[in-house]
């Protein structure tokens, strides 16, 4: 497998395959973040086979970042903040954006997250049409009564702060 093709293809993919699920659903399958945290693991050891690898300093920042990253999240969802798979997942993104871009990441998170949080405040302020109102997920992400689906945030802030993370510029270059 192309090292980039981890970074650029696979990694965004399964970023939005977690969005959508998480926005049509309200859950985040433990199978995507435990499929991030193994391909970065892949990542390292393609990167160390091609003689790009990285230094146990920065492989360890990276895994000081995932660490705080679960800390952090699972934090926020024991105060009921977030759900367990959102936790999850900002601990797989950590990993992978490293602690060289973890504060841009949380300042992207934290915009993004205001801004679905007001989106959503907003649609459940107004009655949805009935047309619109028999697509269940649509139906879910109007009820004022559901919570506010984040993984679509942290996909999204984590898509917008990569190409600044120093794998990113490992793999891509730049």
């Amino acid at each position: 497998m192309a090292i980039s093709l981890l970074l650029t293809v696979l990694l965004p993919a399964l970023l939005i395959v977690a969005a959508v699920s998480d926005l049509a659903s309200y859950t985040i399958p433990n199978v995507l973040p435990a499929t991030l945290v193994a391909l970065f693991a892949i990542l390292l050891l393609e990167l160390a086979l091609a003689g790009h690898g990285m230094s146990y300093s920065a492989a360890g920042f990276h895994l000081l970042a995932g660490i705080a990253g679960l800390v952090i999240g699972m934090a926020f969802f024991a105060f009921g903040w977030v759900g367990g798979g959102d936790a999850k997942l900002f601990a797989a993104v950590a990993l992978w954006l490293g602690w060289g871009v973890l504060i841009e990441y949380a300042i992207a998170l934290s915009l993004l997250g205001g801004a679905l949080t007001f989106g959503l405040i907003l649609l459940r302020r107004i009655p949805l049409p009935a047309r619109l109102a028999q697509w269940a997920w649509l139906a879910r992400l109007a009820d004022p009564k559901a919570g506010i689906p984040y993984g679509v945030a942290l996909a999204a802030a984590a898509l917008v702060v990569l190409p600044d993370s120093e794998i990113f510029s490992l793999v891509v270059g730049g």
